[in-house]
């Protein structure tokens, strides 16, 4: 059986997810982390991504991933046929990598940005970090180098933040500082793992 031990970990663009992960790391949690399984299969389907969007999205056999999302962010029709390229086959692999953490009987985090949006996971338990949009743009601008024009654009291209936070089963508030973080981590560690023992 898949995802039996799993619990989601997803947010919005820039609300400190890979941080929260690190946290968990700290704590023993094993992670799958989708964003690392989608760019090793991007990758090896370079060849389909230049039939569909063209050769100048390729470089020395490697998608040119910067261009590429700045395509995928503007273009709707262009995400749809990436993402129906590449999301069964980052299903399977995380699939796959999730029978093995089960085989282990503990508690182990999944983590994926767009948990929502694909709704393609049977995953019950979901932590959702979460930071208000204000804080959002200002952090996304300031880690891409991005203007809020385009920044605005990709926090569109995902479900609004407020939405994610009402369908938390774990909420973490990353508004304030990395100690603050780091408690809201460590209340929602001790919660997961008690839930578990119930379950069991």
């Amino acid at each position: 059986m898949s995802f039996k031990y799993a619990v989601a970990l997803t947010g919005g663009i820039a609300t400190g997810k890979s941080t929260v992960a690190n946290i968990f790391r700290d704590f023993e949690f094993n992670i799958i982390d989708a964003d690392k399984i989608a760019h090793i299969i991007l990758d090896k389907n370079y060849l389909e991504v230049a039939k569909l969007f063209g050769d100048r999205y390729i470089i020395d056999n490697r998608v040119d991933r910067k261009p590429l999302g700045s395509l995928i962010f503007s273009d709707k029709e262009a995400k749809k046929a990436l993402e129906e390229l590449l999301h069964p086959q980052i299903y399977r692999e995380i699939k796959r990598l999730s029978i093995e953490q089960d085989n282990l009987k503990r508690p182990y985090l999944v983590d994926i940005p767009l948990f929502f949006e694909t709704n393609r996971y049977p995953i019950k338990r979901v932590i959702v970090v979460y930071t208000p949009k204000e804080i959002q743009l200002k952090r996304l601008i300031k880690r891409d180098n991005i203007s809020l024009k385009d920044a605005k654009k990709r926090l569109k291209a995902q479900l609004d933040i407020e939405d994610k936070r009402l369908k938390a089963s774990y909420l973490i508030d990353n508004s304030n500082n990395l100690k603050s973080l780091q408690h809201e981590c460590d209340k929602v560690k001790e919660q997961i793992l008690l839930d578990f023992k119930r379950g069991q």
